[in-house]
């Protein structure tokens, strides 16, 4: 049984969303804004429903055709045109400050500039994460897992990925087939990154504790990517993905990239953000929000591997940097003396060291997905910055801090939705607020 829909709006995710004959809201896999389209109905509860495209009756203005066929679920918003992905990522902002954040609706749509474009719309991606999976002869195949599967959807290329690395599935593969041979070589997933800027391709092998032929992977793989490093992560398998040791294989070790001026060596565990280019926006609008003079007292929270201590140094500010991750505390020094900066970095919990930073000028938080911990905002507030930068990949968790820092007397005086994830519903949000002294 299907139902005819009107398509009004994409959802943060996936789907696209209208309404059932009932008046029932239905999240619709496959649809873009403006669509009317046969839905068959594969979930249903008391207050929404979730379906599939059984059929486009009339199909969008916006709707386009996606030159990606792999299915593997990375790029699904392909089928919108780009302005339709811009126009929709900023609509979804402004949802989540209302609906999240509870800022009044005309406020939030006057606050919420107009979501920047990335100049690549495919090819963008300096990173690729492949999942490791068997066919049905029991034998090695590299890919993705769609959102909520179990299985490897197997990839020979990805059009996401820049051209250093858009091929490598296939052919790190082979190799990979060729090396392991009849045995269990314990590789749970391949990480692929490659600069464009800096031509640097360095593959990482994720594999569980145990034996590992180390020469035989250099000198294959090495051939298979052209790689300038290999190194073998040792972590336990699992969402948690504890690392144990990294062990460099061939080559430099570390991956290289330019961004924003500076050159950044980045560790195989330690994050990098996936666009370069779209990422030196986000550096930009951080700068420009926080109007640093010369000398102004910085800290730099979740501060991964400098991609914001390092050039407000350069600018001319004392930066103190705070970050959990071990490779990422270890980038991060390197990168700061490659720079020739003085950078103060702690390593540590931002929630636990935030309140030993004394009085800030400003402020940058730029969190995983969960956003801020309880008690930083508060904490945020004590140290009295004037002007807090807050750098957010999820709109809705960024949305409810936001509403906390309003509670401690903080105003939101602009959020910059960044297109760093063409094809996908994914959104970075770079956000300013300043201290009311009301």
């Amino acid at each position: 049984m299907t139902d005819t829909v009107q398509i009004d709006r994409m959802s943060y995710g996936s789907a696209g969303v209208g309404r059932l004959p009932d008046g029932k809201t239905v999240f619709v896999e496959g649809a873009a804004p403006g669509d009317v389209v046969e839905v068959t109905l594969r979930e249903e509860k008391p207050r929404f429903a979730r379906g599939t495209v059984a059929r486009v009756v009339e199909p969008s203005p916006v709707r386009v055709d996606s030159p990606c066929t792999a299915g593997c679920g990375g790029c699904p918003w392909a089928h919108l045109s780009y302005d339709a992905q811009l126009a929709a990522k900023r609509a979804n902002v402004v949802n989540a400050l209302v609906r999240v954040g509870h800022l009044d609706g005309e406020r939030a749509e006057a606050v919420v500039a107009s979501c920047v474009p990335s100049k690549r719309e495919w090819g963008y991606r300096n990173k690729l994460e492949l999942a490791c999976g068997a066919d049905a002869a029991g034998r090695l195949v590299l890919g993705m897992r769609p959102e909520g599967g179990s299985q490897v959807v197997p990839l020979d290329a990805c059009p996401l990925a820049n051209r250093l690395i858009e091929r490598s599935p296939k052919a790190l593969r082979g190799a990979l087939r060729f090396l392991a041979g009849a045995d269990d070589l314990g590789i749970f997933r391949v990480g692929v990154r490659g600069s464009l800027r800096t031509k640097d391709v360095e593959v990482a092998l994720w594999t569980a504790p145990g034996p590992f032929p180390r020469a035989a992977a250099a000198k294959m793989l090495g051939s298979a990517c052209k790689s300038t490093s290999l190194v073998r992560v040792v972590a336990e398998p699992g969402r948690a993905r504890k690392v144990k040791k990294v062990e460099a294989l061939a080559g430099k070790g570390c991956w290289e990239e330019e961004l924003a001026g500076c050159r950044f060596l980045t560790s195989a565990p330690s994050f990098f953000q996936v666009n370069t280019a779209q990422a030196e926006k986000l550096v930009e609008l951080v700068r420009e929000g926080l109007s640093l003079s010369a000398g102004a007292y910085v800290a730099d929270l979740y501060a991964g591997g400098g991609t914001f201590s390092v050039p407000l140094a350069l600018a001319g500010a004392d930066v103190v940097a705070v970050e959990s991750a071990g490779s990422s505390v270890r980038d991060l020094r390197r990168n700061a003396e490659r720079a020739g900066v003085d950078i103060e970095v702690v390593g540590g919990d931002a929630a636990r060291e935030l309140p030993e930073l004394g009085e800030l000028d400003a402020l940058v938080v730029d969190p995983p997905r969960a956003g801020l911990a309880a008690g930083v905002v508060d904490s945020i507030a004590a140290a009295a910055p004037a002007r807090v930068a807050y750098v957010s990949c999820d709109p809705q968790t960024w949305a409810r801090d936001v509403a906390l820092f309003e509670q401690a007397g903080y105003r939101l005086a602009r959020a910059t939705p960044v297109d760093l994830f063409p094809q996908t519903y994914h959104v970075e949000v770079v956000s300013i607020f300043t201290r009311d002294e009301r």
